[in-house]
């Protein structure tokens, strides 16, 4: 059974891995006239959700919304920028946590899927792999847009745009494991431990490299 949204912290975990070890990679040139502000940003995130302990993060990440959106206003067409403010939204949605987070994880979509329209590979899958948590971790039904058949149709395209990814392949796995999808979360992991790590993110894709292995052993 996937856990829901409203449980405190549980996106929240999932989503600094995103942020701090996914394929996003954005340029200087997202911001236009000014490159340092996206630097100062991006380092502030990753700081965030790398460094602060869980339940401390609330009130960085909700400063860190407006500067993102700000952003989102400036660049409204940067699908790159778009992906950006969908993992901050999404990331401040489920470090608040509770019923009152769901209008930040609907906005998180709405960011996630404008960047789509605009780039259909998602920016090497970030954005497929952000969506699919979102809707692995929000209710469902009438409260929320919560979808396990949806989950997983965002993680098998994040697969279709990079299937070797360690990162992809981890993310997934963790998902099928949550739907008690034992054997497809054993294959899954078996691939990030098998994937190929990025040359830009050698050590983070090795960490969960380990973190598939742990993984493996407990399914």
């Amino acid at each position: 059974m996937r856990p829901l949204f409203i449980q405190k912290t549980a996106m929240a975990t999932a989503l600094a891995g995103v942020v701090a070890l996914s394929s996003l990679t954005l340029s200087s040139a997202a911001f236009g006239d000014d490159p340092s502000g996206f630097f100062e940003l991006k380092n502030r995130v990753e700081y965030t959700l790398a460094e602060v302990p869980e339940g401390q993060r609330e009130a960085t990440l909700k400063a860190l919304v407006e500067d993102v959106n700000a952003l989102a206003e400036k660049h409204p067409d940067n699908a790159e920028v778009l992906v950006w403010q969908g993992l901050v939204l999404a990331a401040y949605a489920g470090e608040r946590g509770g019923l009152g987070a769901l209008g930040d994880a609907k906005a998180a979509r709405q960011a996630l899927e404008r960047a789509i329209q605009l780039d259909p590979d998602g920016n090497n899958g970030s954005a497929y792999v952000t969506l699919g948590i979102l809707y692995a971790r929000v209710p469902g039904g009438l409260v929320s847009f919560g979808d396990s058949d949806k989950a997983d149709q965002m993680f098998q395209r994040a697969l279709a745009v990079r299937p070797d990814g360690i990162d992809v392949n981890y993310y997934y796995a963790t998902f099928l494991a949550d739907e008690d999808r034992t054997q497809a979360a054993r294959q899954h992991a078996q691939q990030a431990v098998n994937g190929t790590a990025r040359e830009a993110r050698r050590d983070s894709d090795e960490t969960l490299r380990d973190d598939a292995r742990s993984l493996l052993e407990t399914l």
